[in-house]
């Protein structure tokens, strides 16, 4: 089932269902009790929760024995991506933090933009300490 790009953001417009996907990416198949002792919220509100990620084709469930862990579904991710960088207007194709708006507001552009420099180059030195860390355990 394709879920509407509004009905796909109105599911992803509550804090808690973001941080159930963030909690799956990061860990992978998940639990409820798990998510829920993470999240500090109930497993029924968890559970709830899930039924509409479900429901909207962001994440599956397999049943394993009595266990019924939990994962993200890479392609309906990847299909959130596209329209959000369909309604995206300031032509960055999904790839900027500076919005237009921001930069008009702020009256300061270079200022803005060197901030926003620091801010790439910080995650860049994050991305290569990570392949320098899995180069030195692989």
């Amino acid at each position: 089932m394709q879920t509407s790009p509004a009905e796909l953001f109105k599911v992803l417009s509550v804090a808690s269902r973001i941080r159930i996907i963030e909690l799956l990416k990061e860990r992978g198949p998940t639990g409820v009790n798990e998510l829920a002792e993470e999240l500090g919220i109930s497993p029924s509100a968890v559970s709830q929760h899930l039924k509409v990620l479900r429901y909207a084709g962001l994440v599956k469930g397999e049943r394993k024995g009595y266990f019924l862990p939990y994962d993200v579904e890479p392609d309906a991710l990847a299909h959130c991506q596209v329209l959000l960088t369909q309604v995206c207007t300031c032509g960055c194709q999904g790839t900027c933090r500076v919005q237009t708006g921001e930069i008009e507001r702020c009256g300061d552009e270079v200022a803005l933009l060197e901030k926003y420099e620091r801010e790439l180059r910080q995650e860049l030195k994050k991305v290569k300490d990570r392949i320098a860390e899995i180069k030195a355990t692989g």
